[in-house]
């Protein structure tokens, strides 16, 4: 069956290339077709399909710009690899996944994030990954079996973080060639992007980068060194002479917020040839950490209805991954949409919390799952009714203490260990102000939309 779906997918990509936005409503109908449908008799993923109709197929609207940019300025053969990962493996055929989680009563992730290195040749400001070195590496032989072992749950999404990722570019190239039926991606300070890995990239279609860049290149230089800006420029000019897909990773501070979400930077970007951002907040985390660089509620108020404002009036899929928790209905950590394994080999619920109950050398995936702390996770998402206050760490402090001292879960700091009570007294006050903030936004939200009074994490 998933063949057939493939084919077809192939064959309508084809023919959608000709023409993408006359011939787009045909691969809306093919989805509709496909969906599994759920206990009502309805679509799995109806009400996506029908906002995606509404949105694409509209020849005023941004996102037909964003559909027209997509198929003439990046290579094929990517476009056919997203979406028969994205549309064919993942999306159509998760009733292993569900089973499962039915069965042992646990969250399995749509996607697993994972630390090929600890190594990183920057050391950006308040950035816990500077201190550890290259101490720390999943092997090759490890990663292909977190992949196997991720693939019998049906998760097909792979992200690799650090570190710098690159550092194991050829590992990482070997890993996506070899796991055809999977999507990979990267977050990169883009250093060790070079023609040769552009070619590699291209061969095999199913692997794509964020760069991480803090905005413009006073303040990109500020945190990554100086030149840091420069070489992300430079890089993705590269990859879209190549004709490859890739986005932006940012990370929006005390400093450089208003500067994240302008209109001049988007614009730069755009140009560059980012088809999507991915909107980091700063979190403290680690024994360097810089509590002064947190955003403060006004800034994150501001981005929230900003990010808002860019999705309507530009051509680029962008995500803020605090302020959209309306979307994922609160936290998506502990196995919820995704789950982290450092490069020591510790599961961890998040990439920001540093603590876990066990190691994947010593267990497998399914055990993981299983373990103390994403149990907690599970029993207490979503941590707050108002949705605007998603993160345990940041917006519900007392969520993340309460759930690590109940699950005796360790922390998994290379350097020094750190007792989540410090972690929690760096937070408290910025969550009690952002709840202040963010609580009236959600009421009035709520009689505009009241059905998000029902939605409910689990």
């Amino acid at each position: 069956m998933k063949f057939f779906k493939k084919k077809t997918v192939d064959l309508l990509l084809d023919y959608m290339a000709k023409d993408p936005i006359k011939n787009l409503p045909k691969m809306i109908d093919l989805a509709e077709t496909l969906d599994r449908k759920g206990p009502d008799g309805r679509g799995m993923h109806a009400g996506q399909i029908e906002q995606f109709r509404r949105t694409i197929i509209n020849p005023e609207s941004v996102w037909s710009t964003f559909v027209q940019k997509l198929f003439t300025e990046v290579d094929s053969h990517c476009i056919k690899k997203l979406v028969e990962c994205f549309f064919v493996n993942s999306t159509l055929d998760n009733d292993e996944r569900e089973k499962i989680k039915e069965e042992y009563d646990i969250n399995i992730p749509w996607a697993i994030l994972m630390d090929p290195t600890s190594a990183c040749n920057y050391k950006c400001t308040g950035c816990w990954a500077a201190q550890y070195g290259g101490k720390n590496n999943l092997s090759y032989e490890k990663l292909d079996d977190i992949i196997t072992q991720g693939k019998a749950l049906d998760i097909r999404f792979y992200i690799y973080s650090g570190g710098e990722p690159l550092v194991r570019k050829a590992d990482l190239i070997k890993l996506a060639e070899k796991h055809q039926d999977c999507y990979f991606f990267a977050f990169t300070n883009g250093s060790l992007v070079d023609d040769d890995f552009c070619k590699d990239l291209l061969r095999v279609g199913n692997f794509t980068l964020g760069f991480s860049i803090e905005g413009d290149e006073e303040d990109t230089d500020f945190r990554r060194g100086k030149g840091a800006y420069q070489t992300v420029v430079d890089n993705m000019k590269l990859m879209r002479s190549y004709k490859l897909p890739f986005g932006m990773s940012t990370c929006y501070t005390s400093k450089n917020t208003y500067d994240i979400g302008s209109d001049e930077f988007y614009d730069t970007m755009i140009d560059l040839g980012c088809r999507f951002a991915w909107n980091f907040t700063y979190m403290p985390v680690g024994a360097d950490a810089v509590p002064e660089l947190m955003a403060t509620a006004e800034q994150r108020k501001w981005m929230h209805k900003r990010i808002r404002e860019i999705r309507e009036t530009k051509p680029i899929f962008a995500m803020d991954f605090w302020n959209d928790g309306e979307y994922t209905c609160g936290c998506i950590a502990g196995g919820r949409r995704y789950f982290h394994i450092n490069a020591a080999g510790d599961v961890e619920p998040c990439a920001f919390v540093h603590y876990s109950n066990v190691n994947i050398n010593e267990v497998t995936l399914l055990e993981a799952l299983q373990s103390p702390i994403f149990r907690e996770y599970k029993k207490g998402q979503p941590f707050n009714n108002n949705l605007m206050r998603p993160c345990p760490v940041l917006d519900n402090p007392e969520a993340i203490e309460k759930m690590v001292q109940e699950s005796g879960a360790h922390s998994t700091d290379f350097l020094k260990p750190e007792p989540v009570e410090d972690l929690v007294a760096r937070t408290k006050d910025v969550a009690a102000k952002w709840g202040e903030t963010s609580d009236p936004i959600w009421e009035e939200h709520l009689k505009e939309k009241p059905q998000l009074k029902n939605l409910n994490a689990k």
